[in-house]
């Protein structure tokens, strides 16, 4: 069994396996309420750092104790030799509190980076495939601007997805703050994604000569039979005179019978 000691606050460091992006927490003030009147009920894990010690686990209990004042805090000294350091904080991270995408994405890659857990173990503990760890992990590796509206949950993750393949910083951004302030879906970033790949790169469209067209083809003019002599012409090289059908009857007629008696 695990013994815990009373470690004076003064002495606990913040270690290296805070995976929490937020500093600020609504709810480390009613925590350190609730530790004002119970105090601390779980003790906190850290190692032995020579005269001093580093904290695994049990962040927002120390922030939180702080607040209320407390000099001295139950913890359990775990061996960092044998792996319990990680895994521990990474146990409490993951099922204590739910994580930001953004955050379990950098808590997998810590994991896998210093060997706690492997993929496929990862993958047995969340119920999921290996290629969601995997996936997963690349979140991780995404542009900053896109991670932090998914962090903050201005976009989904799907959305981010699309804006995360885009390369120019620049237009990134562009894209990025359109899509918050039009609450964007995967639908909608992946048409821009499309558009983005479709576009030719803005400094080759700057320092280009313009590409000469071809010549605009001819429209094809109608052709039609004149109502006297029957010979075809382009339309617009008749007149057009408005004339009802009985009368061109009429025209036609005397016109083939006067070309009959002149023959």
């Amino acid at each position: 069994m695990q013994q815990i000691k009373e470690i004076p606050i003064e002495k606990i460091k913040v270690g290296a396996h805070e995976q929490r992006m937020d500093l600020e927490d609504e709810g480390i003030e009613d925590l350190a309420r609730s530790i004002s009147r119970l105090g601390v009920i779980v003790p906190l894990h850290v190692v032995l750092a020579g005269d001093s010690f580093t904290l695994v686990c049990g962040h927002r209990r120390l922030r939180a104790a702080g607040r209320a004042g407390l000099e001295q805090l139950p913890c359990i000294v775990v061996d960092p030799e044998k792996g319990e350091a990680a895994e521990t904080s990474f146990a409490e991270n993951f099922y204590r509190r739910d994580l930001t995408p953004v955050e379990l994405a950098c808590a997998l890659k810590d994991c896998l980076a210093v060997g706690t857990l492997t993929v496929k173990e990862l993958a047995a503990g969340f119920h999921r495939s290996e290629h969601w760890v995997h996936s997963m992990i690349a979140v991780a590796g995404w542009p900053a601007d896109v991670l932090g509206e998914i962090h903050r949950e201005s976009i989904s993750v799907s959305a981010g997805s699309n804006l995360a393949c885009v390369t120019d910083d620049t237009y990134r951004a562009f894209l990025v703050r359109n899509a918050v302030e039009q609450g964007a879906t995967a639908r909608t970033t992946a048409s821009w994604l499309q558009a983005w790949r479709a576009m030719q790169p803005a400094e080759e469209a700057i320092t280009l000569e313009p590409v000469n067209g071809r010549p605009a083809p001819q429209p094809a003019v109608p052709q039609a039979p004149c109502l006297c002599c029957s010979q075809i012409f382009p339309v617009n090289e008749m007149s057009h005179v408005p004339v009802c059908g009985a009368c061109i009857q009429i025209i036609r007629t005397v016109g083939v019978s006067v070309g009959g008696q002149s023959g």
